[in-house]
């Protein structure tokens, strides 16, 4: 059996992009955002902090308390930037859902800071706003520099992983090529063979 090399890091704060979108595990089945307990596992995990802003952890060490509210919203951005990384393998563009995802969550979770390099998101949040804070600031900023379209999900069905596709020609499918890659050529032969 081969070895199944881990998938590598997305650049600079799109990692925490990849990152928030894996908290669910379809083919697991486990998701880090369905309750407070999983939540705080990995907003410490993540450096997540009660202080608006900081993005990094409180004296005390925990992130902040959460409602089933908070996740709601926090995983039901996280499924619509999974459609969205779907969509990135085509050439159609970013979804209007995505944009409009990601513009109601920077409403509430960041501001806009003017610096000597010109306007950027900071986050304004605690908690899991900070979390969703840093998303939307890494997004955008992919977005604008085009490394987003570079960001995907997996295209097996019950995999979705987001990974960020390194290929030089743009054009990867599968978090791992070795796992998912095999998964989706054989499931193709089997659906061959029962078609003969």
């Amino acid at each position: 059996m081969p070895e199944i090399v881990p998938p590598a890091a997305a650049p600079g704060e799109l990692e925490f992009v990849r990152a928030f979108v894996n908290t669910r595990d379809i083919d697991l089945g486990t998701d880090r955002l369905a309750d407070p307990a999983g939540w705080s596992e990995w907003a410490h995990e993540q450096g997540i902090d009660r202080r608006a802003g900081s993005g990094r952890l409180g004296e005390d060490g925990e992130a902040d308390h959460v409602t089933e509210a908070d996740l709601r919203r926090a995983r039901e951005l996280r499924e619509i930037l999974r459609c969205g990384l779907l969509a990135n393998h085509s050439k159609a563009g970013t979804p209007d859902t995505v944009i409009d995802a990601l513009t109601e969550a920077a409403r509430r979770t960041t501001q806009v800071v003017i610096t000597d390099r010109g306007a950027e998101l900071v986050t304004a949040g605690t908690g899991i706003d900070a979390a969703i804070g840093r998303v939307v600031s890494a997004a955008t900023a992919a977005l604008g520099d085009g490394t987003w379209a570079r960001l995907k999900a997996c295209e097996y069905d019950s995999c979705q992983w987001a990974f960020f596709d390194h290929s030089r020609s743009r054009t990867g499918r599968w978090c791992s090529m070795e796992l998912c890659g095999n998964r989706a050529k054989q499931a193709r032969w089997r659906a061959k063979q029962a078609n003969q």
